[in-house]
């Protein structure tokens, strides 16, 4: 199960009790908000896609759309997104519990700007009914990150 995978990450980092669990699905930006009782836009969502033939994850604010522009600039094809069978096989999370902590060997992880406007955010822990608050330095450690990118648009800056 993918939340134990995560759970085993943090716990060698000491951090596993930070990782919390609701009775109410966190599956989407609307109901990790409501669950976690905070503004959407400080859920860190991760979105996966398909770019030179591997899966990359970008982890965004839960108010921040890809623009498809930007996105084909710094990736250099056009966005597409897994299917949630191509989500689970490849990055090792299914959909509603994709985040960037103990994904599969391969997958690249990039940090979009949208989230630099906050102290801290809420990625899920690889179940869809889970997070963590991580400041802006803590995701950039535990998500092993490759590149903060630019790809979204429609968030307040």
């Amino acid at each position: 199960m993918s939340i134990e995978r995560v759970k085993a990450y943090f716990r060698t980092h000491g951090m596993e009790h930070l990782i919390q669990e609701f009775e109410v699905s966190s599956a989407t930006v609307e109901l990790a908000a409501k669950a976690l009782q905070c503004k959407p836009e400080r859920i860190a969502k991760t979105l996966s896609f398909m770019a030179d033939s591997h899966a990359i994850l970008v982890v965004a604010a839960g108010d921040a759309k890809i623009d498809n522009p930007k996105y084909k600039a710094q990736f250099g094809t056009k966005a597409k997104m897994l299917t949630p069978d191509e989500a689970e096989t490849l990055t090792g999370h299914a959909v509603g519990g994709v985040c960037p902590f103990a994904v599969n060997e391969g997958v690249d992880v990039y940090l979009d700007v949208s989230l630099k406007r906050f102290e801290t955010v809420f990625p899920a822990c690889g179940s869809s009914n889970s997070a963590i608050e991580l400041t802006i330095p803590q995701l950039e450690e535990y998500s092993g990150y490759k590149a903060w990118v630019d790809v979204c648009k429609g968030y307040l800056k």
